[in-house]
């Protein structure tokens, strides 16, 4: 029984030999990957501050592209096929206007913003009035065609406000949930990954000057719930994975977490592509080809948001988990106890561990009938390196007789 025992916490710990054959999307699907996603963190930290940096210049430099909701201001848009950014540009600054953001959405419909806030009720209506006959004459189309609105700077500044508080609670909100759901540590990790979505995705706005709306904060709290749900599904394995696997004091906290992402990496590939590509098709179907314009904003913070997302939940929140993890005293003896030895096995593949816990759960007197190797049973001793002691055969009793 002892051996039985033995043997199974050596197949726990094996390497895997499954022999690797295909291209790397097919040895993703069957489970015969072994990516060491901690090792590299380095070159996923470093993709991320370059792309934050440059938003970070850019920021600097000429800042966010603030649509009106947020600054004020008025705003004009007519059905113009074939009428190019210049021609709009020309024919609204004989109205009057400096500075206006002109822009072409779909391919038919022009957009013109511009901050007349510093002009008074009256002159304000005079210049609205001078660019909705001139977009009307230079569209062709009758002036009740063309369609303008006015936001004051309160109420830019009152939009502005309640996106910052939304997010401030859906944060909170996060970090508590995590904490008493998981641990402390895997709810900062799971912030830190959240904080660097936000980051990305207004870095990539300020570079290319999207311009941001009250749709562009709708889907950033979307993809971030998203990015969090994915990262959650990683940090449930990693925590399965540590009561079985980690239990048995063969593999670091940095192995339990490459195993648990190349577990959960095919999942986490077929989601993401099944979020992006709906988003893609609303994009270039529905707002380049079908002029759907009113999708462009919030399509646009989504399909960037989602990118984002499936980035850091498979390079960011483990990698990180796996630093904070691996300074407790428990993980650091587990480390310097492999390292002695000098001999410490690679990491398994989804296919190898998945055998190992089958083969856990049929043999008998192993741990539980699940297969999990318990803290202090006699697999998790022998597994730990204790040495095996044989069972002792029970004294025979023997009835005294009684002296007559």
């Amino acid at each position: 029984m002892s051996d039985t025992i033995a043997s199974d916490a050596e197949s726990t710990a094996a390497p895997a030999t499954t022999t690797k054959s295909g291209n790397v999307f097919g040895r993703v699907y069957r489970g015969q990957t072994t990516f060491d996603f901690v090792g590299r963190r380095k070159v996923w930290f470093t993709i991320s501050i370059v792309i934050i940096a440059a938003g970070i210049v850019a920021l600097g430099v000429r800042g966010l592209n603030l649509g009106i909701d947020f600054k004020g201001g008025s705003s004009w848009e007519v059905q113009a096929p074939g009428v190019t950014v210049s021609q709009a540009n020309a024919a609204v600054a004989k109205a009057g206007l400096t500075d206006p953001v002109v822009q072409v959405l779909g391919g038919k419909t022009i957009s013109v913003e511009a901050d007349l806030n510093s002009q008074t009720k009256a002159q304000q209506a005079a210049t609205s009035a001078k660019v909705v006959a001139e977009l009307a004459k230079v569209a062709g189309v009758a002036p009740n065609q063309v369609s303008a609105s006015t936001v004051g700077p309160t109420w830019g500044g009152e939009v502005t406000s309640r996106a910052l508080w939304a997010l401030a609670i859906f944060f909170i909100a996060v970090v508590i949930y995590i904490s008493f759901r998981f641990e402390p540590k895997m709810a900062l990790a799971a912030f830190i990954a959240m904080v660097h979505d936000l980051l990305i995705t207004i870095g990539i706005y300020a570079i290319f000057g999207f311009q941001v709306t009250p749709d562009t904060v709708v889907a950033v709290l979307t993809i971030l719930g998203y990015s969090l749900y994915d990262t959650v599904v990683v940090f449930d394995r990693v925590r399965d994975n540590a009561r079985s696997f980690g239990a048995s004091g063969r593999m670091t906290y940095s192995d339990m977490v490459n195993l648990s992402m190349n577990q959960t990496l095919a999942r986490s590939i077929n989601t993401s592509l099944v979020a992006i590509l709906p988003v893609l098709a609303v994009l270039v179907v529905g707002a380049e080809i079908l002029g759907a314009t009113t999708l462009l904003n919030y399509g646009l913070a989504l399909f960037v948001g989602l990118l984002s997302g499936a980035y850091s939940s498979i390079f960011i929140a483990s990698p990180v988990l796996a630093m904070l993890k691996e300074r407790e005293q428990r993980w650091r003896a587990v480390r310097q106890r492999l390292d002695a030895r000098g001999a410490r096995p690679d990491v398994l593949t989804p296919a190898a561990a998945a055998r190992s816990g089958s083969e856990r759960s049929q043999s008998q007197g192993v741990g539980t009938q699940s297969g999990v190797i318990r803290p202090g049973s006699a697999a998790a001793r022998i597994a730990a390196g204790a040495p095996v002691v044989g069972d002792a055969p029970r004294p025979r009793k023997t009835k005294s007789k009684k002296k007559r």
